[in-house]
């Protein structure tokens, strides 16, 4: 699973559309999400020589590529290369060649080269292609591993038969785990040949045509697998103590004041804060030692897409809350439910309802409607089962906003979203809107003319190009601040996304990656030093001048009284530091920064009383930083310990099993022999 890119939303789809697979038994594919095809894939394979087309068409945007690849006697690409555009529109131009001297390759964003004539290339864009050869390449191999190019290895492993229901019969398959293309596994679908069929995600699949059918079925196979690898990970990383345990000498950020406090202890017993005193623990009680560090309550992310393996990281951030903002409804309600029971790492899950217009610019992800009556009955739907709230997207037609608001205010539901196409910001506020997601979809509503289709990569196009030329001290900007804070329009501005959208270069690590992707495993890396539009060198400037603007309204808005919601729509936990960085570089103090993630999100979701703070009778949501955050917002990722509801978690261990460097160490735990852990560690 490529969890690296998640600009767009679903990290469980970026692992298939950026990762690869291969056609070995079939030559047609399809890419589905949501029980809706996005994607097809078709390959024509005439003697060694294999020429592909591969285009997806999602949200008004998606990959379009053409290969051709030229398989040597050993069944491994001599030549192969990749022209097309990338998931925002970006060029890709990908060449490798082989030799007898090793092999060489360039792309738009690097180029390099390998003495390793053996390594199996793995491209940075392609298609769904390739992983099907590394299937056949690693089932080949008596070790189970591969070398790559342009770095690392991948390593198979055989999870296990399944007989595979289809209206033919029953088809056995094999399920496999690939590592190697990112800190998480990616799921392969092998026939009774070992020939490849598929890669399957909970919520997306890419499979041959004949089994695209099978969606509910293979989603939910993919989900079990998650489930079965995170239990195993969680029972071995979860700590659970009888009695109270307490966390010594540590600095307690008052998320109130903003102020943090002198060095203090704080005692939790089962999920609670029972005590912050001054005296010694008891000679029999469990210590985690602070070594003066600060204690913040757990963070929130409010604008995320969750997968399974987005728990762990999440928790190795801080991270213990966080709203999803549109997922594969199943999918999500089976990850609540593990995060909730304890099963699976994860943080505390408010879930968002994703209503969707259908156009031919639709994204999927919970509903996609095509009448009025059927939005209002998904609205209903939402709030029968859990959902917190409502979110609008980029195809609804307008004139159902206010009729869509109005029935999820009579169930208790907020209503955020993007702004639809041919609407306004000020109109869908007056229309029933409670908060705007990105800041860019607020900063559209200055520049653009009112045919003007926002489905597509306009959104992203006429953002960079038009948004510096905004007199943020004009009337139109004023009359929506002023609207905004008398309504109580609340903003979750995406902000270090947003630059890194802006600010994206050839080659170069995007502003919101540069403090945490050196920690991750190369392929990963490589994956995020990419161009994410497709700018000219000659629009820098306006580029460069859309996002001092940008980060120009972003203090404007936070000076007025407007409520700033911190969320990424990019890499779990990680991304959440980033945009709390890109505050302070705004204009916000850390403190002000700390406390849009603790407390102001606790009072948004409206659950103040449980988290937010540090105090007793609270839920122990907690989060040790080696440092002052409050001076040093960087100090924020340097996590030592996260505690989610009275579970404790060291980021150094969870980040050790996916492949991450850790960004701090445990801290010392003092654990008497009669204060054995109960049922975990």
């Amino acid at each position: 699973m490529r969890i690296a890119h998640n600009h767009f939303g679903n990290c469980l789809l970026l692992c298939l559309l950026t990762a690869g697979g291969a056609v070995a038994a079939a030559d047609h594919f399809v890419l589905v999400q949501s029980g809706e095809r996005i994607g097809t894939l078709d390959a024509t394979r005439v003697a060694n020589k294999v020429d592909i087309v591969w285009r997806v068409d999602n949200n008004g945007r998606g990959s379009k590529f053409r290969e051709s690849v030229l398989l040597g006697a050993d069944g491994l690409p001599d030549r192969w290369t990749i022209t097309g555009k990338a998931w925002f529109g970006a060029p890709v131009d990908e060449r490798f060649e082989r030799t007898a001297r090793g092999s060489r390759w360039r792309s738009l964003n690097d180029q390099g080269s390998s003495r390793d004539r053996g390594a199996v290339y793995l491209p940075n864009d392609s298609s769904p292609w390739n992983l099907g050869l590394y299937l056949q390449r690693l089932l080949q191999s008596a070790s189970g591993r591969i070398r790559t190019a342009p770095t690392g290895e991948l390593r198979l492993e055989r999870i296990r038969e399944h007989q595979l229901q289809t209206a033919q019969g029953v088809m056995p398959v094999t399920l496999y785990a690939l590592w190697g293309l990112d800190i998480t596994p990616t799921y392969l679908l092998g026939g009774a040949g070992g020939e490849y069929l598929g890669s399957i995600s909970p919520g997306t699949i890419f499979v041959a045509t004949t089994l695209e059918s099978q969606y509910r079925q293979l989603s939910d196979l993919a989900d079990t697998l998650d489930r079965d690898y995170l239990a195993q990970l969680t029972r071995r990383l979860a700590n659970k103590f009888f009695g109270p345990y307490w966390i010594r000498n540590v600095r307690i950020f008052d998320s109130l004041t903003g102020l943090s406090g002198a060095p203090t202890n704080v005692v939790v017993h089962g999920a609670t804060i029972v005590g912050i005193r001054q005296d010694n623990p008891p000679a029999d009680a469990v210590v985690i030692e602070g070594a003066g560090g600060a204690l913040l309550p757990g963070l929130h992310d409010m604008h995320t897409h969750n997968s399974s393996w987005s728990g762990p990281l999440h928790i190795a951030s801080g991270v213990t809350s966080v709203r999803d903002m549109g997922n594969d409804n199943e999918a999500l309600r089976s990850l609540v439910q593990r995060a909730d029971s304890g099963e699976n790492i994860g943080p505390h899950i408010s879930m968002r309802g994703f209503l969707e217009g259908r156009s031919p610019f639709s994204a999927r992800g919970g509903f996609v409607v095509d009448q009025l009556g059927a939005a209002l009955e998904k609205v209903r739907w939402y709030a029968d089962h859990g959902y917190a709230g409502i979110k609008i997207y980029n195809s609804m037609t307008p004139d159902w906003v206010k009729p869509i608001a109005a029935e999820a205010h009579r169930l208790g539901l907020p209503v955020s979203g993007h702004i639809p196409a041919f609407m306004t910001p000020e109109q869908a506020v007056r229309d029933g809107y409670d908060e705007i997601n990105h800041i860019n979809q607020l900063l559209l509503g200055f520049v653009l003319a009112a045919n003007e289709d926002t489905r597509t990569t306009l959104r992203f196009t006429a953002f960079g190009e038009r948004v510096g030329t905004i007199d943020l001290d004009g009337p139109a900007v004023a009359r929506m601040i002023a609207l905004m804070r008398e309504r109580g329009i609340a903003l979750d501005p995406t902000l270090q996304l947003t630059g890194n959208i802006l600010m994206s270069r050839p080659g170069s690590i995007a502003p919101g990656d540069r403090a945490w992707l050196p920690h991750m495993p190369a392929p990963m890396q490589r994956s995020r030093r990419v161009m994410t539009l497709d700018i000219k060198p000659a629009q820098y400037p306006l580029y460069e001048a859309s996002w001092r603007n940008t980060q120009a309204l972003l203090r404007r808005l936070q000076r007025a009284g407007i409520r700033i919601i911190p969320g990424t729509d990019d890499m779990p936990g990680l991304a959440l530091h980033s945009e709390l960085e890109s505050y302070v570089a705004a204009g916000l103090t850390p403190a002000q920064a700390l406390q849009s993630a603790t407390i102001v999100s606790a009072r948004h979701l409206g659950t103040e009383s449980a988290e937010g703070s540090v105090a007793i009778g609270k839920r122990a949501d907690l989060v040790l930083v080696d440092g002052d955050p409050t001076s040093d917002i960087g100090a924020l990722r340097r996590v030592r310990m996260t505690i989610k509801a009275g579970t404790v978690y060291f980021p150094e261990e969870i980040d050790a099993a996916m492949g991450i460097r850790p960004f701090a160490t445990r801290p010392e735990l003092q654990r008497p022999a009669a204060a054995a852990p109960s049922g975990q560690r």
